[in-house]
């Protein structure tokens, strides 16, 4: 059965390019429109509208051997030999995640290419292998953020076959797969959606563009139909919901709550752990309480507040969303409460911002990173930390990161302090769209007051390339050393309870100017994070035993224990302490 919905559409028929007469499909109820027509694994089709002549791809496409504009092709999703019927998936609870773009991962840039690397990753300690958006665009290289087929799996990444052949490969490491997607909007060239339905509002924009129309149920069932393909037929274990304060709904019950409520039906079915996470900047933790606690049910959430307090306290950068984070209780807080902004003035917003989490909400609940794509591509020169900061700080991130009371995640080539950016890339093939998105980058930085001139080009190729992580540098030097110390951070977190203990009652910090900087105390239970970002030696009264220490002249002496500067330990504190 071949079917679409387009209400918009007086007439619609299925063509194939390879020959054949079009096949009219009957208008039925609700806007579909179906013909009893049968398509053979790999071929090719799309519809054409109305009197119109063009070819449209199927709105729920799994497959653009072409490209976006092109005609879609068959996908058989029964003639894959999956090998991981016996992955039982993983909770996130425990976990840490590794977030990597498939393009610019490796230096081929595709699907298979990651898959060599899968024991780097298993070697390091991740549970969690990220990929951000892989579904269809216009171009060769790209964010991934300008998808406009949700259905499809990236034809330069090697399409649905290399996607199955990537998660079936992370199983069988013992690696669960989580999927970024973007139902907030859609990307700027080859969205012909409109012109089969009210898919976007016309009358409310978002910062990509006009939001999609989740008035429409069968928008809705657009969504959340393509949530449960990657679960159900690509045996993903995750999705990432990108940008979710855009997804703007009325409805007696909102779109997320919807998707939590499907995918846990689905994960019941299914007999695994289905995961959801969001990416939200309103601070508003009604997104991970459970349903029944008025919330609408989803596993997890981004935390752009651990982020931004992390950042200030390694950089001094004040600047933009960073100025209230320069506040001595930004880091503690963070720590302790999992939003820094809980209903507090937020100087960017110029208003109150935020709800507090009530403590009873597990902290894995809250995925805390020092770096992420868009917190180094949506800088002007994509610069990471590791262009700016010291070897000493760099390992203090690592502490923080690894040690923090959410779930950690790092992005690629975060573990050994890549020196390669990671910058904003485009290849839009229409020069006036290029052009426009360059023009727009620049000057959207130079009213941030950067300078134009260290904004690179988007649709330049040497963004994109330059943007590839180079695996060579993680054997060498400062680069090993930094990759070991995330190794045995990593192999802490498993050894030591408190590490992954989820509860806020456990958790306690405080911070003191010192000269130079500040230090901060930073405790899970019986362990102690200790941090030294001052320009002298910074003294602790704990003196229990060192399970970790960045700095090789760490001591306890004299029951106090002696960090340098730039510097962090994690000690296990004596009973009493």
């Amino acid at each position: 059965m071949i079917e679409v919905w387009a209400p918009r559409a007086e007439r619609v028929r299925l063509r194939r390019p390879a020959g054949g007469e079009d096949v009219e499909l009957a208008a039925a109820d609700g806007g579909w429109w179906r013909a009893s027509a049968v398509l053979a694994d790999g071929e090719e089709y799309g519809f054409v509208l109305g009197d119109s002549d063009r070819l449209r791809a199927d709105p729920r496409s799994r497959r653009q051997p072409r490209g976006v504009h092109e005609a879609s092709a068959h996908v058989d999703g029964v003639s894959f030999a999956w090998t991981d019927a016996a992955w039982t998936g993983r909770q996130l609870a425990g976990g840490v995640v590794y977030e990597l773009h498939v393009g610019t991962f490796t230096p081929e840039g595709t699907l298979d290419a990651a898959i060599g690397r899968l024991g780097h990753l298993v070697e390091l300690g991740i549970t969690h292998v990220e990929l951000l958006p892989v579904n269809g665009f216009n171009g060769v290289w790209n964010w991934g953020y300008d998808g406009v087929l949700w259905y499809t799996v990236h034809e330069a990444y090697g399409g649905p076959a290399a996607y199955r052949r990537f998660v079936d490969a992370a199983h069988a490491a013992g690696l669960a797969v989580v999927q970024d997607v973007v139902y907030n909007h859609l990307g700027p060239s080859g969205n012909y959606l409109p012109e089969f339905g009210p898919y976007l509002r016309d009358t409310t924009r978002s910062t990509w563009g006009w939001t999609v129309n989740l008035d429409e149920p069968a928008v809705r069932s657009y969504i959340v139909d393509n949530a449960l393909m990657w679960f159900r037929d690509l045996h993903v274990d995750g999705l990432r919901l990108d940008a979710v304060h855009a997804l703007k709904d009325e409805a007696p019950v909102h779109i997320l709550q919807e998707l939590a409520e499907a995918t846990d039906a689905l994960s019941a079915q299914l007999g695994r752990p289905l995961t959801l996470i969001a990416e939200s900047d309103l601070n508003d933790p009604r997104l991970i309480l459970p349903r029944e606690a008025g919330g609408y049910g989803l596993a997890a959430q981004w935390s752009d507040d651990w982020h931004h307090a992390v950042h200030v306290a390694l950089t001094g950068e004040t600047d933009g969303y960073y100025a209230d984070f320069a506040a001595l209780d930004a880091l503690p807080k963070a720590w302790t409460k999992g939003f820094f902004h809980d209903g507090t003035h937020s100087s960017f917003r110029g208003r109150d911002h935020g709800l507090s989490i009530p403590s009873e909400v597990p902290t894995w609940r809250l995925v805390t990173f020092a770096q992420d794509h868009d917190q180094i591509g949506n800088r002007a020169a994509g610069d990471r930390l590791a262009a700016a900061l010291s070897f000493g700080r760099l390992a203090v991130a690592a502490v923080l990161t690894m040690t923090a009371p959410g779930t950690p995640m790092l992005f690629m080539g975060e573990e050994w302090g890549a020196s390669t950016p990671w910058q904003f890339f485009t290849s839009h093939p229409e020069p006036e769209l290029g052009e426009a998105t360059a023009k727009g980058r620049m000057a959207e930085f130079a009213r941030m007051g950067w300078d134009p001139a260290i904004v690179p080009d988007p649709q330049d190729p040497a963004t994109f390339e330059r943007s590839k992580l180079n695996w060579d540098e993680a054997s060498e030097g400062d680069h090993a050393r930094l990759l070991a110390l995330y190794r045995s951070l990593a192999h802490l977190r498993r050894q030591r309870q408190e590490l992954t203990d989820p509860s806020f009652a456990a958790l306690d910090a405080s911070a003191e100017e010192v000269e130079g900087g500040r230090v901060y105390r930073l405790l899970r239970g019986g362990l102690a994070v200790l941090v030294n970002l001052g320009s002298g030696d910074a003294r602790f009264p704990e003196a229990g035993h060192v399970l970790l220490a960045t700095d090789a002249a760490t001591a306890v002496a004299e029951d106090a224990l002696v960090l340098p500067p730039d510097a962090a330990a994690v000690v296990e504190l004596a009973p009493g302490v």
